[in-house]
Formats: structure tokens, C-alpha cells, sequence
């Protein structure tokens, strides 16, 4: 296609230049205004969070054989969660829940989830003083599952996968516990663990290798290995 007139064509580029060049510098003034004029807002505390909303609850089921332990020890659960977290918490015998609820004192939005976990953690069989690494540390969990997850087992075969995990006296879930950094308790055919999201997968892996069959003395060999890799990463 020929031009009648190639300056036209030059003039064109000229002024799309030119508007392009304004528009860029418009754009720069207005976002140099919107920076000045951006409101500085401080940042919310807890009780600003929650603002005129209801008080969160948590209600957890006691296990009837949790019960009496309960009643023994509920000063040394009923403490660290008044105290330290600034929740409210009641046992109730009728529905034989622990209520947990938050109040005006509460400053952590996170601490009736904490709470929640540590009266989990007791109720599923764990000691006091362990559970309590859960309101102290935020990178602890808990997991569960069963005999059957790993392998389908089923009478005497089952009972000896269980008494394989526990070792005489307790020996081999010590040992377990104590070079993965865990903690575990045997709830009839359920396992549960709490530790690290890392220490969690080297036991549940130790406790899937008896159920499987494998010696005891492998898996304590395996356990020495991991043990000396850790105390060489920390």
C-alpha cells in the first residue's frame, strides 16, 4: 500500500509518542498521591479481632476410661489453660465434655486451638507433662492410626503385631520414643504419636516395620543409624 504523504505517518508516531510519555508520567503522579494519601492503619490486637462476636467454644468428648485420670489430674490440665492461655474451661460430668471458651483476658486468637489439642492429647492417653509441649511448641502434632492401616491383621496374629510394638516391658516403644524424639501411646489396636512432623514419620515408619514383621533387632539397628544422623544434624 503506498502513502500519499510519508510525513503523516512520521507525525502519527510523534504524537502517540508524546501520549504515551504523558500518560506514563500521569500514572507516576497518581500513584506517588495514592502512596501519600494511603492510610496508615495500626495493627488489630486479639480482643480487636473478635470485635462484638460470640466467645468461641471447643467441647471435647472424655473416653469412659479417661474419666478417673481425669478427676486426678484436673488441676494440672485445668492450670496451664487458665493461666497461661487466658481461657475459661469447665469439666462437665453429665455429657463428660471439657468446655473450653474464650474471654475479655484472652490475648492469643490461637489459644483455644492450642487448648484443644492438649485436652485431645491427654484424652487419647498421653501424660500431662507430655501434652503440655503442645502449648509450648508451635511445630508439634498429633497423628493416629491403626494395626489395620498398615497391614490387615486380625486375632491372634494382631495381638502379637501389638506386642511386637511394645517389646518386653516397654522396651522396644522406648526405644522407639527415644531415638525418634516421640512420644506413643498403644490404645488397643490405635497408635498415637506426638512429636515433629519429621519425628512423627521416622517412628509411624519403625512402628510399620514391626507390624510388617520385621526382627526387633533390625528395627533397633535402623533406630541407631537415624538416632547418630540426628545428633549430627543438631
Amino acid at each position: 500500500m503506498e502513502l500519499d504523504n510519508p510525513m503523516d505517518v512520521i507525525i502519527t508516531s510523534d504524537q502517540l509518542s508524546s501520549k504515551v510519555a504523558s500518560a506514563a508520567a500521569a500514572a507516576s503522579e497518581a500513584t506517588a498521591s495514592a502512596n501519600t494519601d494511603k492510610p496508615n492503619f495500626a495493627p488489630l490486637s486479639a480482643k480487636d479481632l473478635k470485635g462484638s462476636s460470640r466467645w468461641e467454644i471447643r467441647r471435647i468428648r472424655v473416653p469412659p476410661h479417661r474419666f478417673s485420670p481425669l478427676k486426678t489430674d484436673w488441676m494440672k490440665v485445668y492450670s496451664p489453660i487458665v493461666e497461661y492461655l487466658k481461657l475459661q474451661v469447665r469439666m462437665n460430668p453429665k455429657s463428660r465434655m471439657i468446655e473450653i471458651r474464650t474471654c475479655e483476658e484472652t490475648e492469643d486468637t490461637g489459644a483455644i486451638q492450642k487448648a484443644a489439642d492438649f485436652v485431645r492429647a491427654y484424652c487419647l492417653g498421653f501424660a500431662v507433662e507430655d501434652a503440655l509441649a503442645l502449648l509450648r511448641m508451635d511445630d508439634l502434632y498429633l497423628e493416629s492410626f491403626e494395626v489395620k492401616d498398615v497391614k490387615t491383621l486380625s486375632g491372634d496374629h494382631l495381638s502379637r503385631a501389638i506386642g511386637r510394638i511394645a517389646g518386653k516391658d516397654g522396651k522396644t516403644k522406648y526405644t522407639i520414643e527415644n531415638a525418634t524424639k516421640t512420644r506413643i501411646v498403644l490404645a488397643d489396636s490405635k497408635i498415637h504419636i506426638l512429636g515433629t512432623f519429621q519425628n512423627i514419620k521416622f517412628a509411624r515408619d519403625a512402628v510399620g516395620n514391626l507390624i510388617l514383621g520385621s526382627p526387633p533387632g533390625k528395627v533397633y539397628s535402623n533406630l541407631r543409624t537415624l538416632s547418630s544422623r540426628m545428633k549430627e544434624r543438631f
